[in-house]
Formats: C-alpha cells, sequence, structure tokens
C-alpha cells in the first residue's frame, strides 16, 4: 500500500512540476526617461508574433517558455527598441524596461510620436518653426494650412479652411481654453498677429474631422495648443523685415514661467500690393505663462495675454490690369480720405490642478477675454474703366477706350465691444484599460455694438442705383444691439484599449451637450471612434469615426440682416437654430521604408451632412451671415498625405485633398462659398550638398478657386470662380554658431546657443493670386469685377538667436 500511494503521489505531481518547469511569468512595468509609463507598448518574444502591449500605465504580463536562453523585446513608434536575455526563466519574474525617445527631424519642425495615433487628433511637436518662409511671420496656422484638408488663399491672413467649412468652423483651444478672435476685421491686412505665440508652444493637436466629445460646438476643426513649461534659462531673439520678437523662459524646482513679446508690421508687403499709398499697420502683444507645482498634488496656471492691433492707410492711387488675351480692360483709381482701425484685446486664464494619485485628477479652470474694436473709414475714389484692344469711340487716352467713369465714397463707424466669461471643472481618471474625462462650463457672453456704414456710387454720370427725383446711397447698414447670454455645457467620453486576436483595438465613445438660454435650445451631440492596429502588420492603422457637431451661434451669425432698396437694418434672430454637421469618416496609415528611409502614407474618407446652415458670403476674410437658418447641404472628399525623408536627415511631405461642398437654397443646389475641387501642397526640406549648416525650405500651393459674385446680392448670384490660389515660398538659412553640443567658443558665441540667418523669397514665380474684387459699372450699365491682387514677389532676411 504505501508503494501505491508513493506511485499514485508521483503520477499526480509530476505532470504539474513539469509544466511549473516549463513555463515562467515575466511581468512589469514600461516606462519613458522621464519615469512615466507608455501605454500600448509591444512585449514579445523575439522569432515569435504573440506577446502583448502594456495598458494605460504601463503594466504588462507575459508567459514565456522555460528554456536556456529567451529574448524579449520591448518597442513603441517614437522610441528606440530594447531587448532583455532571461537566462532559464522560472516561476514569477518582475522586469521593469526603459525606452528611450527617438526623434523624427522635420527639417525646420521637429515631430517626436510618443505613441501611435489611435484617435482623429494627430498630435505634433514644433520646433525652429521660424526658419520656415513665411508671409505671415510664422504663424502657427501657417503650418497647419499645409496639413491634409486645409487650405488658404490669403498669405497676409492666419485663417484657414478645412473640409469646405468657414474660418468661423474652427475651434482653437490653448491649454484647454477656448480662444477669440476680433469679430470686425474684413482683411488680411488688419488681422495682424494670431492669438497663438509659436515661441511658447509646446505641442499642438490637430483634428480635421471627426474628434473627441472633449472637444467644444464647432462644425469642421480643432486646433489644440498646449503652452510648454521650460526646465531651465531659455530665450530668443528674431528679428525680420516684418516684424521682430522675443521670448524668456525659466524654472526652479517649482515653478517655472514664459514670457513672449511679438511686434510685427505688414508694411513692407503691403507696399506690393497695387492700392498704393501710406500704409502704418502696427501690430503687439505680449504673453505669460506662469506654472507653480507646490507639491505632487497641486498644479496652479496662469495664461495672460495684451494685444494691440493697429490699421491706419491713406490710399493714392490704383492700376489695375484684368481680362483676357482677348479682352484687356484697365482699371484707374485715385483717391482721398483716410481708414483708422482699433483691435484690443485683453485675456487671461486660470487653472487649478488636483492630482489625487497619478490616475486621477481634476481641474478648475476659469477664463476671461474682452475686445475693443473700432473700424473707420472715409475713402473717395474717383476711377476710370477702359478697354485696351482698340478704340471705336472718340473717348480715347493713348489708344484706350473709356468705357466706364465714376466716382464712389465709402463710410463706416463701427464699434463692438465683447466680453466673454468661462468656468469650467474637468476631470480625468485611469480605470485599468478605461480613460474616462468628464467636465462641466458655464460661459457668459456680453457683446455691444453699434455699426454705421455706407457707399455711394456714381457711374457714368448717374447716381446709382438711379431714380429720376432723389440721389439714393447705393448700400447702408444701420445696427446698434446688444446682447446678454449664458451658455451651459458638458460632456463625458471613455478610451479604451485592448488587445484581441486581429491586434490591438482603440474604442472612443463620448457625449456632449449645450444648453443656450438666448434661443432656449438643447442639443446633444454623441461621438464614437475606433481604430485598430492589425497583428498580420503593425506597420498598419486603420480608424473610423463618426459623430454629431453642432455650430453653437456667435453673435455674427444671429445677426438677421435684412435688405431692402439697398437699405440693410440688423436685428438679432432669437430664433436661430444650431447649424448640424454629421460627420463619417474613415483613414487609413501606412508606415514603411523606402531607400533606406522612414515614410508615412495616410489616407482619409470623409462624407458630412450638413443641416439648419445660416448661409453666408465670403469677402476676403469678412464673412456675412444671412442671420437665419435657411439651407441644408453637403461636403465629401478624400485627404491624402505622403510624409517622410525624402531627403535623408530631412522630412518632407506632399498632401492632396479632393472636395466638393454644396448647399440647397429655396430647392436650388448651388456651390458654398468655400467649394474648392482640388488642393495640392508640398513642403520640401533639405540641406546644401556637403554642407549641413545651410538648409533650404520650399513651400509650394497649388489650391482651386472659391465661388463669388456681387456684393451684397444674394448666394443665388455667386455664380463666377476665382482664378487657381498658386504660390511658393522659398527660404534659406545659414547657421552661424552652433553649440547645441555644449563646445562653446568665444566671450559672446559661447552664451548663444543657435544663431541662424537667412532670406526668404515670397512668391517666387512672382504669381498674381485674386483675393477679392471690386465691382464697377461702365455706360451701358455693364458690371466688372476688378480684381484685388495679392503680394507680389518679395524678399525678407531674418536673423535668429537662441539661448
Amino acid at each position: 500500500m504505501k508503494y501505491c500511494a508513493l506511485l499514485a503521489l508521483i503520477i499526480i505531481f509530476f505532470p504539474i512540476a513539469i509544466i511549473a518547469q516549463g513555463t515562467a511569468k515575466v511581468s512589469g512595468i514600461v516606462m519613458d526617461q522621464d519615469n512615466n509609463p507608455i501605454e500600448i507598448a509591444n512585449v514579445r518574444i523575439q522569432g515569435q508574433i504573440t506577446g502583448t502591449v502594456t495598458d494605460l500605465r504601463g503594466h504588462y504580463s507575459l508567459t514565456v517558455p522555460s528554456k536556456d536562453s529567451v529574448v524579449l523585446v520591448y518597442s513603441m513608434l517614437g522610441y528606440n527598441t530594447k531587448k532583455r536575455v532571461l537566462k532559464n526563466p522560472k516561476g514569477e519574474i518582475t522586469l521593469n524596461v526603459i525606452l528611450l525617445n527617438s526623434g523624427y527631424e522635420l527639417g525646420e519642425v521637429t515631430v517626436t510620436e510618443s505613441k501611435r495615433q489611435t484617435g482623429m487628433t494627430e498630435r505634433i511637436k514644433a520646433k525652429d518653426r521660424k526658419l520656415m518662409p513665411d508671409a505671415s511671420g510664422g504663424n502657427i496656422e501657417s503650418l497647419i494650412a499645409t496639413q491634409a484638408g486645409v487650405s488658404s488663399h490669403n498669405e497676409l491672413s492666419s485663417q484657414y479652411n478645412v473640409r469646405g467649412g468657414s474660418f468661423d468652423e474652427n475651434i482653437v483651444y490653448v491649454n484647454g481654453v477656448e480662444i477669440y478672435r476680433p469679430l470686425l476685421i474684413r482683411s488680411g491686412q488688419q488681422e495682424g498677429l494670431s492669438f497663438i505665440n509659436p515661441d511658447m508652444v509646446q505641442e499642438i493637436g490637430f483634428s480635421s474631422g471627426g474628434y473627441e466629445s472633449k472637444y467644444g460646438d464647432k462644425m469642421s476643426s480643432v486646433l489644440d495648443i498646449t503652452y510648454k513649461k521650460p526646465e531651465h534659462l531659455e530665450g530668443s531673439v528674431s528679428t525680420s523685415l516684418l516684424g521682430a520678437s522675443a521670448y524668456v523662459g525659466f524654472a526652479t524646482k517649482h515653478f517655472s514661467m514664459t514670457n513672449g513679446i511679438r511686434y510685427k508690421t505688414n508694411r513692407y508687403l503691403l507696399g506690393s500690393l497695387e492700392t498704393k499709398g501710406e500704409y502704418d499697420p502696427a501690430f503687439l502683444d505680449y504673453q505669460t505663462y506662469l506654472n507653480w507645482t507646490p507639491n505632487k498634488r497641486w498644479e496652479f496656471g496662469f495664461i495672460g495675454n495684451i494685444s494691440q492691433n493697429k490699421y491706419n492707410f491713406k490710399p493714392k492711387d490704383r492700376n489695375t490690369k484684368f481680362g483676357t488675351i482677348s479682352s484687356i480692360q484697365e482699371f484707374k483709381v485715385y483717391f482721398g480720405g483716410q481708414e483708422r482701425d482699433l483691435f484690443q484685446t485683453y485675456f487671461g486664464s486660470g487653472s487649478i490642478t488636483y492630482h489625487l494619485n497619478p490616475y486621477n485628477d481634476i481641474s478648475f479652470i476659469g477664463s476671461a477675454f474682452h475686445t475693443k474694436e473700432q473700424e473707420t473709414y472715409d475713402i473717395t475714389g474717383e476711377y476710370w474703366l477702359s478697354s485696351l484692344n482698340g478704340s471705336t469711340s472718340t473717348e480715347t487716352t493713348n489708344g484706350a477706350e473709356t468705357i466706364g467713369v465714376g466716382t464712389y465714397m465709402e463710410h463706416a463707424r463701427n464699434y463692438l465691444n465683447a466680453d466673454v466669461q468661462n468656468y469650467s471643472i474637468a476631470g480625468s481618471h485611469k480605470i485599468h484599460s478605461n480613460q474616462i474625462k468628464w467636465g462641466l462650463e458655464l460661459k457668459k457672453e456680453f457683446i455691444k455694438d453699434k455699426l454705421r456704414e455706407w457707399e455711394m456710387r456714381d457711374s457714368a454720370g448717374y447716381s446709382l442705383p438711379h431714380t429720376s427725383n432723389n440721389v439714393e446711397l447705393i448700400y447702408s447698414l444701420a445696427s446698434k444691439n446688444k446682447i446678454r447670454s449664458d451658455r451651459f455645457s458638458f460632456y463625458a467620453q471613455d478610451v479604451y484599449k485592448f488587445s484581441s486576436n486581429i491586434g490591438l483595438l482603440t474604442f472612443n465613445f463620448g457625449v456632449r451637450g449645450s444648453y443656450w438660454n438666448w434661443n432656449k435650445e438643447f442639443i446633444f451631440s454623441p461621438r464614437t471612434s475606433i481604430a485598430l492596429i492589425p497583428r498580420f502588420n503593425e506597420d498598419l492603422t486603420f480608424r473610423a469615426a463618426s459623430g454629431v457637431y453642432y455650430q453653437a451661434p456667435f453673435y455674427k451669425e444671429f445677426r438677421d440682416t435684412t435688405t431692402i432698396d439697398g437699405n440693410a437694418t440688423v436685428t438679432l434672430n432669437k430664433d436661430i437654430k444650431s447649424q448640424r454637421s454629421i460627420h463619417f469618416v474613415l483613414a487609413g496609415d501606412y508606415r514603411f521604408r523606402a531607400l533606406g528611409r522612414p515614410f508615412k502614407f495616410t489616407t482619409e474618407l470623409y462624407y458630412k451632412k450638413l443641416d439648419d446652415l445660416i448661409p453666408y458670403n465670403v469677402n476676403n476674410v469678412h464673412i456675412s451671415y444671412y442671420g437665419k437658418n435657411m439651407a441644408s447641404g453637403y461636403a465629401t472628399g478624400i485627404d491624402m498625405k505622403l510624409f517622410g525623408e525624402f531627403v535623408q536627415g530631412t522630412d518632407s511631405w506632399l498632401c492632396l485633398s479632393l472636395m466638393r461642398t454644396e448647399e440647397q437654397i429655396n430647392n436650388k443646389w448651388i456651390p458654398r462659398p468655400t467649394d474648392q475641387r482640388y488642393n495640392l501642397s508640398f513642403f520640401f526640406s533639405d540641406y546644401f550638398p556637403g554642407n549641413k549648416k545651410w538648409k533650404m525650405n520650399l513651400k509650394a500651393t497649388l489650391a482651386d478657386g472659391l465661388p463669388f459674385g456681387p456684393p451684397h446680392s444674394g448666394r443665388e448670384e455667386i455664380v463666377f470662380r476665382t482664378p487657381a490660389y498658386k504660390r511658393v515660398d522659398i527660404g534659406m538659412s545659414r547657421q552661424i554658431i552652433d553649440n547645441e553640443d555644449g563646445d562653446y567658443r568665444g566671450r559672446i558665441s559661447r552664451h548663444i546657443r543657435n544663431m541662424w540667418i537667412g532670406i526668404d523669397i515670397f512668391n517666387l514665380l512672382g504669381i498674381n493670386n485674386v483675393n477679392s474684387y471690386y465691382w464697377v459699372t461702365d455706360i451701358s450699365n455693364n458690371q466688372y469685377a476688378v480684381p484685388n491682387y495679392l503680394t507680389s514677389r518679395q524678399i525678407n532676411i531674418r536673423l535668429l538667436l537662441e539661448f
């Protein structure tokens, strides 16, 4: 019996012992060099396909065979791959691994990806963007305008269109706070500096559609900016023919502060316009960002901004030739009067964040925005419209036939004051494989305006509109309104990631709701997205998104303008509703290597169903709304982008977008003002042969023209299309001082980290791009659209110092 019992025990426990000796369990945390956990990092056995990925806390667990030698491979896009060798592993093993960052240098922009893009928002870290040729003076928006699905037709403006949407359909955040722009600006000449100070930017997030519920009520895109927290004393100074800027940041153990001041003048660029005169633009901006972290639990932040844009202009004369080879016209104008505009904005934002632990925090944010805007002008012009194709009339001058003469006077006294206060609370929680975010917000708005503008036109001896007894104005507008309203909103979303047999899946589902007491409207927006990194090929990523997005009306959109015989009156429409856009997006990324260098190809297909649209007209960057929900429509297209090292060591990209957008007004389908059928943009960066101290950057754009029509007319009259926008800018930079490696030389240069001197050629090919039109009438009452051209070829010299 003893031998039988012993044999039974051997039979029972021997297989268990064999199994125990045959496998081992390895677990641990994968972190970056700052000891932050890395999520969805790959952990696998070398030579095998199977493996696992880390969760949101960086944890992983993997069963490995117990043999002489097992090699574990830890990898993550944007980090250097690391291997660990286990000798005869047994039992339970804890193995923590640190992965070091690997950067991709994007010419003058460095892109560092800490994780694969599994949402609809692309994260980019910008550096040295001042070396890029940019007529706007180095705005972050000029970088966004080169992305797929984004277009801009005005180098003097920081505004951009995304997938058929207007300027007003793009929402901008800085450190989680929504940013506003002046309301009365009509042209890129007046616009000056955008709010975002590029010297202070740490990270850029951009989505052209299908974005998360945490972002607000806009129909087209999100630009999410994060300002930097310096770790030591740093700074820069730059100057060029377009202006100057200075930045300084410093930090202690618990406190950091950045300060930036910018000055910009468009006088040099505006001198190339066909309207000659005394241009006196002056744009000044100061910003500061403070961050105080007294301990691991609490964090306090503050952003302050003071901005003043002045635009003074005394026009003198203008001479424009336009038309076709077979029909050439010349438009001459002699001006009198002047324009004086002022745009002052003040912004302040304070935040308090409490970190309960590394996985849970809650934030309180309060902000206030104030803008004071004045637009005043009295300009008189006497014009001659002539035909240069030979003369059959006795009224000729130097072989040109006069087909129209006239006088016009434009007058405006427009004043607007706006105050917006924002109070919000938001939370973020990591629970296993879920990342939950939520927020509540109260927004208080007070806007007061007083607009008075009119235009008198005398063409061919007759005042227009011509009547037998009276002199009438061709256009006049009078408005005096004020509004005080409150908006309440909330959002909640969850990001859930898990690994399955088909690959790594990421789900994002959220809802957003908002109530506005002005029109008593409540809107509800469900949004969702899914991403798959397939196990059969981890270089592929598939993404899909859908959601309901509302354009909650801001002041300009519910100003209902009624025009009768050229006389416009304005009332505020309390029956206005939010415009709605339903997004459907399918996307795919493919990463590959060609010629031994990395590349990425991205394709996105989209369809947007548009309802309750408020039609509008666009003139330069000024948008005039109907003030009523009276249209529906759609936008559909495809965006493609090839990104990578066209030249080894520098990154470039090529984007192609095809799109169509229409709206239905009074049962008639017409193109929307942003119907841009194609857009091709290209950025190329290279070193000079044999000398990496010299860098060259090339930007090129070819974009379809936009619909336009006579001023103060209905959308049904917008039946023409501007010529295609074609522009090439090139910049060359020489590095004079390079102390990045810490090998400082010289008494002066040892205090300078980098010194660059560069030259830019704007509009290299000297193409006359059309921005807008001025309409005149000939003696036969025919109307002519006289093009207003943008800037011609200009040279800019710049200097950049970094310390």
